[in-house]
């Protein structure tokens, strides 16, 4: 990636939302020679810190189209990332595989035929007989669980990815701003964001990635971004020591969409993000545990030990993610439902492309 000029003023980029995408906006901009300020009034507690890390690209079914191009990207970049701020985090990496599993014949069926339809993927049919499919069963206590596993995707743990991230960020002297930006508007040549406490920052270009809010500072440009709230939330689980062995389950998998993840022998993490409220309903556990039908004893509310929720969006009437260069030096990143964490290489990647175009 081509880097500014050195006897280039460095432009002064205002980076507003602190999440996934905010943070890796920031370092390849920064790597770029870009100086950078992150604006967020939360910078360490948002819908990010409630993600579960899961990165399903390889198994999405859909192989073209806009979706597939940013997904692909992301798993050719994530590689890179990771040796990259191993740099600050030897623990950081992705685990691999992942298991996408279903209870629905049909789906079943449909996941059998891009397993065959796309050979030499990394991707493989579960049959009924595989250790991995009669530990899930026998945990489960259910007969008609099936699925594939896909060697090439997996989970990445958001907590670490996220403080190994502030440690870059911290080491490069980033400017944080702990305050919420209520209001954008463009004034000679520059562009001036007010914040709650009435402070103004003069910044050269700004990068909207603050999820719901985004499109609410955009006071005197006409766009016509829609986005409405997608609740993500999880449960976590915990049962008797003599009950159930979890561990002799895959270290992450998803059944129906609801994914799982084994933490310990006695405690498990069921989370999804399928709701299109701002607030947690009251059948939380039914709603995550509803892929199986006659539940162990374990698995029941009363064993539930933690729950927490995050928000995000969803773009209308356009597919997700959003981003745009809307002129001038805005643009805006949002919009990315279930997958921050999949997408924000290939993000950073499109905005580091953008700017340099503006400003190079």
């Amino acid at each position: 990636m081509k880097r500014l000029k050195e006897n280039f003023q460095k432009p002064h980029i205002l980076i507003v939302g602190a999440g996934i995408i905010g943070k890796f906006n920031a370092i390849e901009l920064s790597e770029l020679g870009y100086r950078i300020t992150i604006a967020d009034p939360v910078l360490d507690k948002n819908s990010s810190s409630a993600a579960l890390g899961i990165l399903m690209g390889n198994i999405y079914q859909k192989r073209n189209g806009r979706s597939w191009i940013l997904r692909k990207q992301s798993l050719e970049l994530w590689p890179k990332w990771i040796k990259f701020l191993k740099k600050f985090n030897e623990e950081l990496d992705i685990e691999k595989p992942l298991i996408k599993l279903t209870t629905n014949d049909e789906k079943f069926e449909k996941l059998k035929k891009f397993v065959n339809d796309n050979t030499n993927q990394g991707l493989e049919i579960l049959e009924k007989d595989s250790t991995v499919i009669k530990n899930i069963n026998k945990t489960f206590r259910t007969k008609n669980i099936k699925g594939v596993i896909s060697h090439k995707d997996g989970r990445i743990d958001p907590l670490l990815l996220l403080d190994t991230l502030n440690v870059y960020l911290k080491n490069k002297k980033i400017n944080f701003l702990k305050d919420e930006i209520i209001k954008i508007k463009r004034l000679n040549q520059k562009w001036i964001a007010t914040s709650g406490d009435n402070n103004e920052i003069k910044t050269d270009a700004i990068i909207l990635c603050n999820s719901l809010n985004s499109i609410n500072l955009i006071v005197d440009k006409p766009h016509k971004i829609q986005l409405k709230p997608v609740l993500g939330q999880a449960i976590e689980v915990c049962a008797s020591f003599d009950e159930v062995n979890l561990l002799s389950l895959p270290k992450h998998f998803n059944i129906d969409n609801k994914n799982l993840i084994p933490l310990t022998k006695n405690k498990i993490i069921i989370g999804s993000t399928d709701e299109y409220h701002e607030k947690p309903e009251e059948n939380v556990f039914e709603k995550l545990t509803d892929f199986i039908e006659n539940k162990p004893q374990w698995l029941s509310k009363e064993r539930v030990t933690r729950k927490w929720f995050g928000i995000r969006s969803r773009p209308e009437g356009e597919p997700s993610p959003i981003q745009k260069n809307l002129g001038n030096g805005l643009f805006i990143c949002t919009g990315f439902y279930k997958n921050g964490f999949l997408l924000a290489p290939s993000c950073s990647y499109w905005v580091a492309n953008e700017l340099n175009k503006y400003f190079i």
